[in-house]
């Protein structure tokens, strides 16, 4: 696989370049665009888009800030439709360990 960024080749089957870190493979099936469960700080927006989007969160909550600054508001609502819009992660439960024994009471 050859890495667009610093122009050097790697394994075919790499997701990402063993000499700059980028990602050089392109993704099957992308992530849907979530809430978070854990990592949130209010409802787990910018978390989902940067998750999504593959930024780094910190960029996703400043430029989000700045624009409800600016916009006199409107940010402000648009977190509101995606908080309420986007739905939240799968819960993920713990898989039960195959060495226990099943009691069934009667």
């Amino acid at each position: 696989m050859y890495c667009n960024y610093c122009g050097k080749v790697s394994q075919d089957d790499a997701q990402l370049c063993a000499y700059c870190g980028k990602r050089v493979a392109a993704v099957a099936a992308r992530k849907r665009l979530t809430r978070p469960r854990l990592g949130r700080k209010i409802a787990g927006v910018c978390l989902g888009f940067s998750e999504y989007f593959d930024l780094d969160v910190t960029l996703i909550r400043v430029v989000w800030l700045i624009g409800a600054f600016l916009s006199g508001g409107a940010g402000v609502i648009a977190y509101i439709i995606a908080w309420i819009v986007m739905p939240n992660e799968p819960e993920l439960l713990p898989a039960a360990p195959a060495n226990v024994e099943r009691v069934h009471n009667p």
